[in-house]
């Protein structure tokens, strides 16, 4: 199973690479000229974040999560599954028609652990929001660190992670920025929500708060 933090990161994402206070501008999150100035700071510092709203994230999830009740649903829904697709594959109709009974209960049951998880996104999301666009474009440049790699495997340019060649050309023709000063570096945004996913993980486990726990 996908760790559901998982999800909530990628959500987070898309509040990140968004507008929703209108104060972005014409580029990327961040400022031309930063408080925290060189990367090294920046990306030690935007680690710091990162593991501060994770440990924030994971204690609120603790204090609304019924853990006990959650992992109870989870192991009784994914028997179900399990079962259900064993009758599928096997054709064996009593089969399938008896779990076919418990569809309700069981579309109930999934229903509520989604509630329960989302729950503390409702709570965590806005000293996200207001963390990010207030506090953080203020304190780092608009990339904070450099990949040896080009990171965008989404098409599009909504969710670029590193910088192009491509998109500094037309940034130049079109007389904005420069919000890049060589290609493949990491944008603020993308920085802090590369190092959110690789923390959320460790971060769970030690609080015991992991849906796989």
């Amino acid at each position: 199973m996908i760790e559901f933090n998982f999800i909530l990161n990628f959500l987070d994402l898309i509040f990140l690479q968004g507008d929703l206070f209108g104060i972005r501008g014409e580029g990327p999150l961040g400022s031309a000229d930063p408080l925290v100035k060189g990367m090294l700071p920046s990306v030690f510092a935007v680690i710091g974040f990162s593991l501060m709203l994770n440990l924030f994230n994971a204690g609120v999830r603790k204090k609304l999560v019924d853990s006990v009740k959650l992992k109870r649903i989870m192991k009784e829904t994914k028997t179900w599954q399990k079962a259900r697709m064993a009758a599928f594959k096997s054709k064996d109709e009593a089969k399938i028609a008896e779990l076919s009974k418990k569809s309700t209960y069981m579309n109930k049951m999934s229903m509520e652990m989604m509630t329960m998880n989302m729950r503390p996104m409702m709570i965590t999301i806005i000293p996200l929001l207001l963390i990010f666009y207030f506090l953080m474009p203020t304190l780092f440049s608009y990339t904070v660190a450099i990949s040896p790699i080009p990171l965008n495997v989404i098409p599009g340019d909504f969710f670029q992670l590193t910088c192009t060649a491509e998109k500094m050309a037309l940034d130049a023709a079109a007389g904005i920025g420069p919000f890049c000063n060589t290609e493949n570096e990491i944008f603020l945004w993308a920085w802090y929500f590369l190092t959110a996913i690789a923390f959320s993980g460790m971060i769970m486990k030690l609080t015991k708060t992991s849906m796989n726990e």
